[in-house]
């Protein structure tokens, strides 16, 4: 029996009603799941499920339907004591994905294992997934992975992207301190259509999504990228 658990809900699939994803739901609440991770259906390149969308078998999935089904996600969890830490995550407390939450707010770690990534807060690497060339490597005493120089541009990017789909937001003294004041004026700029909108919100220096904007954050922090 274990009580630290968590499961993965798919919606805005064609055919699931309201009532049947309020079902769904529920039922994972009935289980006592303290951690629920949930993603709108996306339609990959060549697989079974566009071929059949393609021929007419299966309806396009829908924006507004996974709208209205993160709407009811967003309430039916939250009204049942869980957080809603991350854009695609809610907990319980003292739940929350600690090696997601790491990443999400731009933590250094260590991969160890076939495929396994690690960030150093300036370069990111990844080891060879064959494990026969991963044994190899180590075997002679190499390092079984490549890496990728992230620039300070690359790591603003980043960081505001995982940031907008926390609860932890965009820390505006982060930014000044780490990047600069160039970066900080131009995300002050960028943002005033957003907070105009009430899509984003600014307290105690922290940049954060508001309710409605939640949905939008991927779209809205991709217009906040320092090109």
């Amino acid at each position: 029996y274990f009580d630290n658990i968590s499961i993965d809900l798919i919606y805005g699939i064609p055919g699931l009603t309201n009532e049947m994803w309020r079902k769904n739901i529920q039922t994972a609440l009935n289980l006592g799941i303290p951690h629920i991770s949930s993603y709108a259906l996306t339609v990959e390149p060549k697989t079974a499920l566009q071929k059949l969308i393609q021929t007419g078998k299966i309806a396009t999935p829908k924006d507004e339907v996974a709208q209205e089904h993160f709407e009811i996600l967003v309430q039916m969890l939250t009204e049942n004591g869980f957080v809603h830490y991350e854009l695609s995550n809610f907990g319980k407390p003292n739940y929350f994905s600690k090696n997601n939450s790491s990443y999400w707010l731009g933590k250094k770690y260590i991969g160890i294992g076939p495929s396994a990534h690690s960030y150093n807060g300036t370069s990111r690497s990844w080891n060879v997934a064959n494990n026969i060339l991963y044994l190899k490597s180590i075997a002679e005493n190499k390092l079984p992975s490549e890496i990728e120089v992230l620039s300070r541009q690359d790591v603003y990017n980043e960081y505001i992207m995982t940031g907008l789909r926390t609860i932890w937001g965009v820390s505006l003294n982060r930014i000044e301190a780490e990047f600069g004041i160039k970066f900080l004026d131009y995300l002050l700029r960028q943002v005033a259509k957003f907070i105009a909108d009430d899509l984003l919100s600014i307290a105690d220096n922290v940049l954060k999504t508001t309710r409605k904007g939640k949905f939008l954050a991927d779209g809205i922090a991709a217009d906040l990228f320092f090109e």
